[in-house]
């Protein structure tokens, strides 16, 4: 590389910015997430390296000042409706961390046909036999639990995770009836909640699981990677146990967890993300009003009906014509949302798209209600 190229590469890692800050967001991955200003304040007080690492004796979890115990030890259990909880690189790292603990390579595990791909690596990573209770397919895609049962007679699986919600739909299976099941055939139960914990009310003990797994970056208004892991008591010892030359390390979190800005800005956000949750009716309402206004454009929402989530996905067979006659192909949709201030569906698909309601206001999604009207006039 020469020198002048070298000075422009550096410059542009100098000044670095994103292309749609300030625009409306619904993007799924990123409206969870959205920092609250009291993040964004710690972030930049905590920014520099491992900072809340300052007054650590060895376990992160222990640290007062600032007060990660008390988050750990007290709130986020609390808040989870487990009995013990912690703190993971992500919600994918805490799917393995328990599939690790709990099975051996070999083993089968059941999970949902509408699983998070991050579920099938880390079941490979472990080892393990994946084993899936299909979806009922185009368009509800509905996994019902009580298909659960019959594939645990089969197999004896080590343990059974259910994704609540799905990533793709917006799902919300009957994680309650899953955890009757559970406790039948006394089998662990993992609830992935990447897309519930701190969007909406939900509690480990009232599901009946025996693990549930949450996102920081994807619904706790953290930045990111982050996640958190609740779990029963009696599983601690198996989940969280320590090195053995190493006393004070655990080792599935490789001796530490997350420190820095992730933990830091979750943190911050949770007083937040406690009271956002009592809202989720208001949420519901605001996605099942937005979902019934793009079908009334031509657009066919696919999932459950009536949807019980701000994560939606869209069939759209009309922008997908105009895509077929237009130079940008299927970049055309992101462009004309973006020049319109909305970001969300991601460039390049017009055939179906996904985007969620969960940042935005009934007023900015009457914006985008109006901005699909005025794209299909334009190109009609």
């Amino acid at each position: 590389m020469t020198n002048q190229a070298e000075n422009k590469s550096l410059q542009k890692l100098a000044n670095l910015q994103r292309q749609h800050k300030g625009l409306i967001n619904l993007m799924p991955l990123q409206t969870g997430g959205m920092l609250t200003d009291a993040a964004k304040k710690a972030l930049t007080e905590f920014g520099d390296g491992y900072s809340v690492c300052d007054f650590c004796e060895g376990i992160l979890c222990n640290v007062t000042n600032p007060p990660i115990r008390d988050f750990v030890q007290e709130l986020l259990p609390q808040f989870l409706g487990s009995e013990v909880a912690t703190i993971t690189h992500g919600a994918r790292e805490a799917k393995f961390m328990v599939m690790h603990s709990l099975a051996e390579p070999g083993n089968s595990i059941l999970v949902d046909g509408n699983r998070h791909y991050t579920t099938v690596v880390a079941a490979e990573r472990a080892g393990l036999n994946i084993i899936e209770v299909p979806n009922s397919g185009h368009p509800e895609f509905r996994v019902d639990v009580n298909e659960y049962a019959q594939l645990i007679r089969k197999h004896t699986p080590k343990l059974i995770l259910l994704t609540y919600p799905d990533g793709n739909y917006g799902n919300l299976p009957d994680a309650g009836k899953l955890g009757g099941i559970a406790q039948e055939y006394n089998i662990p139960y993992v609830i992935n909640g990447a897309y519930a914990v701190g969007r909406m009310p939900i509690s480990m003990e009232e599901i009946g699981a025996d693990f549930i797994i949450g996102s920081g970056h994807k619904s706790m208004a953290s930045a990111g990677p982050a996640g958190v892991l609740g779990m029963k008591r009696k599983w601690e010892e198996t989940v969280l146990r320590k090195s053995g030359k190493y006393s004070k390390k655990e080792i599935e979190l490789l001796g530490c967890t997350i420190r820095g800005v992730p933990l830091i800005t979750l943190m911050a956000s949770f007083p937040y993300v406690k009271e956002r949750v009592k809202n989720w009716d208001e949420q519901v309402s605001k996605a099942q009003w937005f979902s019934a206004e793009l079908e009334e454009l031509g657009f066919k929402q696919l999932g459950e009906k009536p949807h019980r989530h701000d994560l939606l996905h869209f069939d759209a067979p009309v922008l997908y014509e105009i895509s077929k006659r237009v130079r940008e192909r299927g970049y055309f949709l992101y462009k004309e949302l973006k020049e319109r201030g909305i970001w969300g569906p991601q460039p390049g698909l017009a055939k179906s798209f996904k985007l969620s309601t969960f940042a935005a206001d009934r007023q900015q999604l009457g914006f985008v209600i109006d901005s699909f009207k005025s794209i299909l006039n334009k190109y009609s």
